[in-house]
């Protein structure tokens, strides 16, 4: 599972560890972790304190991959925020869309119930029109 970890140097153990940030739950949905979660890393002097990787991590919960994750944190500022998308805008159109289907559900039963009035006209009008021609014929019958 991929997650979004910050190095943290522990002086006390000589090594770094890494704070997980957020977990990938599918390709664009990423949940924060709020409880800390630190995961030691060894004593790897390549990487930096307080950098912000991306670490894959194997169902046992040990360290597959570690990547630094500014190319990462680049992207997701141009696609995202270089366009304005914020969590605010897209809450906004959210609420946009149900408003859309509210709306077009009402749509749907008002066509739904004239449908229905409309059917029940015809039915009538064929009715009025099925006595009118017994009644002709009933003239036609005693005038004949």
């Amino acid at each position: 599972m991929l997650y979004l970890a910050q190095v943290h140097k522990n002086d006390f153990l000589y090594q770094y560890q890494l704070r997980l940030l957020a977990r990938q739950e599918s390709q664009n949905f990423w949940l924060t972790i709020s409880e800390e979660s630190l995961i030691l890393s060894g004593k790897d002097n390549t990487i930096s304190n307080k950098l912000l990787v991306l670490v894959k991590l194997s169902p046992t919960g040990e360290i597959e991959t570690i990547e630094d994750a500014t190319d990462w944190v680049i992207n997701l500022v141009q696609i995202y925020l270089s366009t304005g998308i914020t969590p605010e805008f897209l809450k906004q159109e959210a609420v946009k869309v149900e408003n859309w289907q509210q709306s077009l559900t009402l749509q749907n039963q008002d066509l739904a119930r004239r449908s229905l009035e409309l059917e029940a006209r015809r039915e009538q009008i064929e009715a009025l029109e099925e006595s009118l021609k017994r009644e002709r014929n009933g003239r036609e019958k005693t005038e004949g």
